[in-house]
């Protein structure tokens, strides 16, 4: 396509949507004339599956609840009386209690002030918080943010380390909506223990988000932590950002939420337009079953380009892939539904996979992250008349460019700044394409079998190690092989899990297992040093 034609293109299918200071350009995604005809009636059809979303409809019957992240920015939309005083009334909590702390009023058990703020969660209850940290914090945090997202023994020491003797102005916020999770209440023992080791008491630094009647909301009472927030059934991990999960350490931190929620409000507005082409989450969705045939056959390639978005990708990866990464359809037909999501930031991907998303294989589209004001203040210039900021932008139409010339498809966002009302309406703007791109491939976005799973599948491994530990501990001064100690415990069909659980705990000094190195590795034998 030349020039001329490709301009003409893009004044066609530019979305400009100045109620939320944004832009979505789809003109180089190289759909042809006749794809949105075609798609108009599922698209209708996705709308009105949203509505009754937001209506109150039972969206996720595996768990038999509604799904209500858009009532937190709009109370008023809640399907009952009950569900809108909830919202309302913890806003106004989080937000006195953010005063409390912030003025002193409500203080640690042996400083002044709590100076840092310590977030311990996993999955939604971690990404999101951790994303909006980083897009907005600045110097002048009013606590600074450390997460624990992990059950990494290591990753834990270090984020504990990095925080050192001020753990004693630390405030701790544990999140987990069933209060099981089993990283996080790993996080959080481990961390109260360190507490208990600097002589300070954790029930003093530390605040709960959950679920009511939960075991960590249980836990919390009994042991008289400072407050809890509430985590409602309704709200999913990935879409938890606009409940207590977000808003209370981005409060904590100094970040405007009231400006945040606004971003996320005035997008969902926009984003209930049944007017495709003035809908910038439904052209979202149709980019992604145009790129990927409806089937997952091309992968979401994030290019934001603002350090401050780095973040974004992790963040959207959870979103999109745990919401549409599904086995089977609403009607139960097996499908296997996905988009795979991977990125960093631009400029860097210029000198790393830029090289192959040109010239090698042709298996994704790109979305360019694009933020027009460069910084606060004015910029000093690098070369006569030019900018940091503009080549910057440079280098992402340049990139832009290059894809195209090689029949690679893209799109592009545009943002007039990076505020929290620009956070937001990012945010809500992918949720909503999320919701939209169910709907046109026929799944459920709002269950996760597959995780719930994994979860189960640890836990049989974590069952089995206990028995294998006991055995050796039982005969201890004897030695065996994976295999011995699989029939010994009638466990044959469990050899290879025996063995890893082997290797893990011989490498570490808590369980107290020597392995002794056989003719090959598989015949290193092991044995209980207690």
């Amino acid at each position: 396509m030349n020039s001329k034609a490709l301009w003409e293109r893009y004044q066609n299918h530019l979305c400009v949507c100045p109620s939320i200071g944004m832009q979505l350009d789809i003109s180089r995604m190289g759909f042809p004339d006749d794809y949105f005809p075609r798609m108009e009636p599922a698209m209708q059809k996705a709308f009105h599956s949203m509505a009754l979303l937001e209506a109150g409809v039972v969206a996720n019957p595996d768990e038999n609840r509604m799904v209500g992240h858009y009532w937190l920015r709009s109370p008023e939309r809640s399907p009952s009386p009950e569900i809108r005083r909830e919202i309302e009334h913890t806003a106004k909590a989080i937000l006195k209690f953010v005063h409390a702390i912030h003025t002193g009023s409500i203080k640690p058990e042996k400083r002044a002030r709590f100076t840092r703020l310590l977030c311990i969660g996993i999955g939604g209850s971690a990404l999101g918080p951790q994303f909006v940290s980083d897009a907005l914090g600045t110097s002048h945090d009013r606590l600074k943010p450390f997460f624990l997202d992990n059950t990494d023994p290591e990753g834990i020491d270090r984020i504990l380390s990095e925080i050192g003797n001020d753990l004693a102005e630390t405030l701790t916020i544990v999140i987990s909506k069933s209060g099981g999770t089993i990283e996080t209440r790993n996080g959080m023992i481990e961390t109260a223990e360190v507490y208990r080791k600097k002589k300070l008491k954790f029930e003093k630094h530390a605040v709960a988000v959950t679920g009511v009647g939960s075991k960590l909301d249980n836990q919390a009472i009994n042991e008289k932590w400072i407050t809890r927030f509430p985590m409602w059934e309704w709200i999913g991990g990935r879409t938890s950002i606009t409940s207590a999960v977000g808003l209370l350490p981005m409060a904590l931190q100094g970040i405007d939420i009231m400006d945040f929620i606004s971003g996320c409000s005035l997008s969902d507005a926009l984003t209930r337009n049944r007017v495709t082409s003035h809908n910038p989450a439904a052209l979202l969705a149709l980019m992604w079953h145009y790129a990927t045939d409806g089937h997952g056959k091309r992968d979401m390639v994030i290019l934001p380009y603002k350090d401050r978005l780095h973040f974004f990708a992790r963040y959207l990866q959870q979103l999109i892939m745990e919401s549409i990464g599904k086995e089977k359809d609403l009607r139960g037909k097996t499908v296997n539904q996905g988009i795979a999501v991977y990125g960093n930031k631009g400029a860097t991907d210029q000198h790393a996979y830029v090289q192959q998303l040109r010239e090698g294989v042709n298996n994704f589209f790109v979305t360019f992250i694009e933020v027009l004001e460069d910084r606060a203040g004015r910029s000093i210039e690098v070369e006569p008349g030019v900018t940091s900021g503009d080549y910057l932008n440079g280098y992402l139409q340049g990139t832009r460019n290059a894809l195209y010339e090689k029949g690679r498809h893209s799109l592009t966002i545009t943002i007039d700044r990076l505020d929290a009302r620009s956070i937001g309406v990012l945010i809500a703007l992918y949720e909503r394409a999320v919701g939209l791109y169910a709907s046109l491939v026929n799944i459920n976005a709002y269950h996760q079998p597959g995780v719930e799973a994994g979860k189960k599948m640890a836990g049989a491994v974590i069952t089995i190690q206990n028995q294998v530990l006991a055995y050796l501990h039982k005969n201890a001064g004897q030695s065996f092989t994976a295999e011995e100690i699989a029939r010994s415990i009638s466990a044959e069909d469990s050899v290879e899990t025996i063995f890893k659980v082997l290797l893990h705990a011989s490498a570490n000094k808590d369980h107290k297992i020597k392995k002794t190195a056989g003719k090959d590795i598989i015949s290193s034998k092991f044995e209980s040093l207690r």
